[in-house]
């Protein structure tokens, strides 16, 4: 397997800097109309940032090397965030890996290419929380990152974003430039994908629970056995972090962002049937598979730079389960907006 470039010294592990962002200061989010990207995007409107730029993949598909090139060759950005991927859950991602490897590949290596060419002065790339070893030691510190085997149901996605981070790794070695990358654990919030079979555990929850409730169903069945433990972090949690991480950290070293809290997959279920109303029976479906027995963030770096996140686990779901209902007609499944039952 290839290695990374060498490590910088525990010294170096996290670099404090001042680089306030300014309303002046156009700003690229690549992916801004996805679960990342359109926190983001929103962080920024309310702390009173409008020269923001994004386009559509209608209108832009990054896996185009040439169409990603003119456009950013065109905006010019002072700054970019690439929040743009191809994301979906365990079944997804165990179905699809070649999308999964691929389309990522393409999009991130246009993107940071185009950024270098271009000028762009600061770039922050968004990787995943599933770039670590299955078995890693847990919580799971950035220096776990290529010490063990990855899931398997995942291993694809998981490669095009460690190649993601060896990228920033390399364009800063090579060039210079003040590039950064943060590993979210696992995204939830308003824009989710609803998606009945390839979306994350807790939207897709979400959705179950709520039909259940309106059929007057008395069981809902769960993949797996509910035992893994996983770590949430609500997006505007996120959104604020990457806000600071832009303005306050400088090194090669990929940086974890997370909660430092975890759940099982069973309580976070129970928490999800309480907030929706749904007072059925759980079933677990044993024959689908766990993933990683538990994924749990070490987030003492960033926590040591100052910056902690400000929702609960409880309250972030009901923020976005009001979302949600308010929502039904628009909601996201997969790649399109479908209207959900009321």
């Amino acid at each position: 397997m290839t290695t990374m470039p060498s490590p910088p010294s525990s010294a170096d592990l996290s670099v404090q800097t001042d680089r306030r962002l300014t309303p002046d200061q156009k700003i690229y989010v690549a992916g801004h109309r996805g679960l990342a990207g359109s926190a983001f995007w929103r962080a920024l409107q309310q702390r009173g940032f409008g020269n923001l730029v994004g386009a559509p993949s209608a209108e832009l598909d990054l896996r185009d090397r040439a169409a990603t090139m003119d456009f950013v060759s065109a905006q010019r950005p002072d700054v970019m965030v690439v929040a743009a991927a191809k994301v979906g859950g365990i079944l997804a991602n165990d179905r699809y890996p070649a999308e999964f490897l691929s389309d990522n590949l393409r999009i991130q290596v246009n993107l940071m290419d185009a950024a270098r060419e271009f000028g762009v002065g600061r770039l922050l790339f968004l990787g995943s929380s599933c770039i670590y070893p299955k078995f890693a030691e847990q919580p799971i510190a950035e220096s776990a990152l290529l010490t063990g085997a990855l899931e398997p149901t995942n291993d694809a996605y998981a490669i095009a974003k460690i190649a993601g981070i060896l990228q920033v790794q390399s364009i800063r070695k090579q060039y210079g430039l003040p590039y950064i990358s943060a590993m979210p654990t696992n995204l939830y919030g308003p824009g989710d994908n609803f998606d009945a079979t390839n979306s994350h555990v807790l939207p897709a929850l979400i959705r179950r629970f709520h039909e259940a409730r309106l059929t007057g169903a008395d069981q809902v069945t769960i993949w797996g056995s509910g035992t893994p433990r996983r770590e949430f972090l609500h997006v505007d949690d996120l959104a604020s972090a990457l806000v600071f991480l832009l303005e306050h950290y400088d090194s090669p070293e990929p940086i974890n962002v997370g909660t430092g809290i975890d759940v099982t997959i069973r309580e976070l279920a129970e928490t999800i049937a309480d907030v929706v109303g749904w007072e059925g029976r759980l079933a677990f479906d044993t024959s689908k598979p766990d993933g990683t027995p538990r994924k749990l963030l070490d987030v003492s770096r960033l926590r040591g730079l100052g910056w902690a996140p400000s929702l609960s686990l409880r309250d972030g779901v009901e923020s976005t389960y009001r979302w949600f209902t308010r929502n039904l007609d628009t909601v996201r499944i997969e790649d399109g907006l479908v209207g959900l039952p009321r």
